[in-house]
């Protein structure tokens, strides 16, 4: 359990929620385990099975502190509402800002500026952790042309060209994507992105791990009374989770790109754990996304410091503690949204 923004977050996936009093109680097997007093939390998100007494769904839906569930992956399953719901305010605020353009290009900014931010700091470990296999002056030149765009960015007031200089940036990097390739040069190379299908694993690797964090992205909003499906940079298309693309945008280098290479550089996955379709399509086996999977959750237990926060958490809950910076953001709890920059 973590407590954090006001927010309890329940990630033992066998605690139940009980109410005694003005307290959410967590408990495991009869046993109490902590206490909470309601009137100190502005909501509670619970990863676990057990879920939660109908006393206390029922004493936070009185007294305003939003309830989530999810199930311990990370899947949204439902929210507890009362009688007057305050998340209609926070989404109809999110609805004029992704009306505005230029309220919109204040919020993507940050988000792309994060990305390249992240983008660049994982060619800066690559250079700095295995400098005598790589090209150093290749990714000094690309590091160096991602620094050179962040002002930039940081100040930019229209969307289309913030897609411009996103455009840029990502060049840059995949441009060296495949010097930070170390492991099975035979079976993993990377010539540039191809989608709907991959063409070859590494690509097919990204897209499988862009699905996952797009996933945990949209439960993350959900989750915190944000509409998924509405975007600041990503625009409004029937049954895309827009603002979910927008969120894992600064997240895609530290969370999907870098655990792909790991996937590969440690040799975890190899070319017997992918197939290849008449298409052209190279796909993962049931076995090689098992061995994804597991190695996924496994990342998402590992812990860190929260750059903006402070406070250690898991990375499964990056995206739900960046959810909330969004939505207080929204509500004018805070002068901007900062961005998750990896440290």
């Amino acid at each position: 359990m973590k407590h954090i923004l006001n927010t309890l977050f329940v990630t033992s996936e066998d605690v139940y929620l009980s109410l005694d009093g003005e307290n959410a109680v967590a408990n495991r097997d009869r046993q109490v385990l902590a206490r909470y007093p309601l009137h100190t939390l502005s909501g509670i998100i619970s990863f676990s099975y057990a879920g939660a007494s109908p006393a206390l769904m029922g004493a936070c839906a009185q007294r305003g502190v939003a309830l989530s569930f999810c199930t311990p992956r990370g899947r949204f399953l439902a929210r507890t509402c009362g009688e007057s719901n305050g998340n209609v305010l926070l989404r109809r605020r999110q609805y004029r800002m992704a009306d505005d353009p230029a309220q919109s290009c204040r919020v993507a900014r940050t988000m792309i500026f994060g990305k390249l931010y992240n983008g660049r700091r994982s060619i800066e470990r690559a250079r700095r952790d295995h400098a005598p296999r790589l090209d150093g002056e290749k990714l000094r030149a690309a590091s160096e042309r991602i620094r050179d765009l962040l002002p930039t960015v940081a100040a930019e007031t229209s969307l289309e060209s913030l897609r411009g200089l996103e455009g840029i940036g990502a060049a840059a990097y995949f441009g060296v994507f495949d010097d930070l390739i170390l492991g099975d040069r035979a079976a993993f190379s990377f010539q540039g992105r191809s989608r709907r299908p991959p063409l070859d694993r590494v690509n097919a690797l990204l897209s499988f791990a862009y699905s996952l964090l797009a996933h945990d992205c949209a439960s993350a909003l959900e989750s915190v009374g944000l509409d998924a499906y509405v975007g600041f940079l990503h625009r409004d298309r029937p049954g895309r989770a827009s603002l979910a693309l927008d969120l894992m945008e600064e997240l895609r280098p530290c969370m999907a790109e870098r655990f792909v290479l790991t996937l590969i550089n440690n040799r975890i996955l190899s070319a017997g754990d992918f197939t290849l379709r008449e298409n052209g399509a190279v796909l993962l086996t049931d076995g090689g996304r098992k061995t994804f999977l597991k190695h996924w959750q496994e990342r998402k237990s590992d812990v860190l410091t929260h750059p903006f926060l402070g406070e250690k958490i898991q990375w499964g809950m990056v995206p739900y503690v960046q959810s909330l910076l969004l939505a207080r953001y929204l509500r004018d709890d805070l002068d901007a949204y900062p961005p998750f920059l990896w440290r």
